[in-house]
């Protein structure tokens, strides 16, 4: 895998050419495998032989895998993504009521307020950089994290810190010490945020743990607790950020499609789906782990591998989505069969806040600005460097024509 990640489609299909299932060496030259085909990535995300637990990855127990692996987090962090089993129903149950569709529809005129005042910010951005403004900066990422730390209880002062640290934490391409320190210091911000929430408890999903905690002290440890926050606010804004930044990407790039939107032949909720299909905002999640040797699609993953979720290869496979599944369509009648929020267990518990989130975002970002168009050609975008998350870095738009 290229630890400095970039666009990852053209790789993807020439992986998938030659399989659903491949092996892959991961940075520092740990052996792995990935699992790219549709059907294959939904029968691995649901059986009943995969672990997400890291008792199970092999080279990580036989002391192969140093400190400083730019990967070990997402295999250490203790929270619901590296739990199996009742610890997994467990820590789950403590979460869900966050993101219940009824949480989401009450926290909507909240997003639609907070939207609206971005916009402005976006605009008076344009305003004064000559016409032209960053939406990353601007508006795709202070809205999920603006949300995420709401519901967490998390001061807007910890906001721009917790994000740099999320994308170190989530990056490929980083040094040994670079990542120690990454990992530490967002332990001491959250553990900041758990000692004021803990001392002055609030409506929100942090206190809501530390008194399910204190209730039962077998229930959350203090290692859980901080490791749940970490992976809600890493998930919680960086998947959100980078799919809202990849549908307008996406629009802007076929007007055609943005025409259906407009003309009612097609809903944003449509754009929101086709563009998890189209362009993942998670390209290859690590790990899984098989609990014995394990064969899928004709290709035999041993156990304690380290296993790749393939979600942008998935979106991409011609034989779930067809000879036309590298085109950006709306309309796609399959277009709702995608695995980018994952399938099974480990379904993603913050969807329907992300396709809410989204859907509102775009819905109102284009009927402020309905000329918004890129500034620098598509190619020129600087990618994430990291082949876990997918996007670009910076959006420079032009809001007005």
């Amino acid at each position: 895998m290229d630890p400095s990640g970039g666009c990852p489609h053209a790789a993807n299909a020439r992986l998938l050419s030659r399989g659903a299932v491949t092996e892959v060496l991961l940075p520092g030259g740990v052996e792995g495998m990935a699992v790219l085909g549709h059907a294959a990535l939904k029968e691995f995300l649901a059986h009943p032989d995969v672990a997400k637990d890291a008792r199970h990855f092999a080279a990580l127990q036989a002391g192969g895998i140093p400190d400083g692996w730019p990967l070990r987090t997402f295999a250490t962090v203790q929270g619901m993504t590296t739990a199996d089993g009742a610890d997994h129903r467990r820590l789950r149950a403590l979460v869900s009521k966050a993101f219940t569709t009824r949480r989401v529809e009450e926290l909507r005129p909240h997003v639609e307020a907070l939207t609206a005042s971005l916009l402005d910010g976006l605009d008076r951005a344009a305003t004064s950089g000559g016409g032209v403004a960053d939406l990353r900066t601007h508006f795709a990422l202070p809205l999920p994290m603006g949300v995420i730390c709401e519901l967490l209880g998390v001061d807007a002062g910890h906001h721009d810190r917790l994000h740099h640290l999320s994308n170190r934490v989530v990056a490929t391409d980083i040094g040994p010490e670079e990542a120690v320190a990454a990992n530490r210091e967002m332990v001491e911000v959250l553990s900041g945020v758990a000692a004021a929430r803990a001392e002055k408890p609030g409506d929100d999903l942090t206190s809501a743990l530390i008194a399910a905690r204190e209730e039962d002290g077998d229930r959350l440890g203090p290692h859980e607790l901080i490791g749940t926050l970490m992976l809600t606010i890493i998930a919680g804004h960086e998947t959100t950020l980078n799919l809202i930044t990849n549908a307008v990407r996406a629009l802007c790039t076929h007007r055609d499609q943005l025409a259906l939107v407009r003309s009612g032949e097609a809903s944003w909720a449509d754009v929101v789906e086709e563009t998890l299909r189209w362009d993942s905002p998670v390209s290859y999640f690590p790990f899984r782990y098989p609990t014995r040797d394990l064969m899928l699609e004709g290709t035999v993953i041993p156990k304690g591998t380290p296993v790749l979720a393939g979600y942008s290869a998935a979106g991409r496979d011609r034989k779930a989505h067809g000879h036309d599944a590298d085109r950006f369509d709306i309309t796609r009648t399959a277009g709702n069969r995608h695995l980018s929020l994952g399938h099974g267990a480990h379904f993603c518990m913050g969807a329907p806040l992300a396709r809410m989130e989204s859907t509102v975002a775009l819905a109102q970002l284009f009927a402020r600005f309905p000329d918004l168009d890129l500034a620098v050609p598509e190619a020129q975008l600087p990618r994430h460097a990291s082949f876990v998350g997918n996007s670009v870095r910076a959006l420079p738009v032009r809001l007005h024509g």
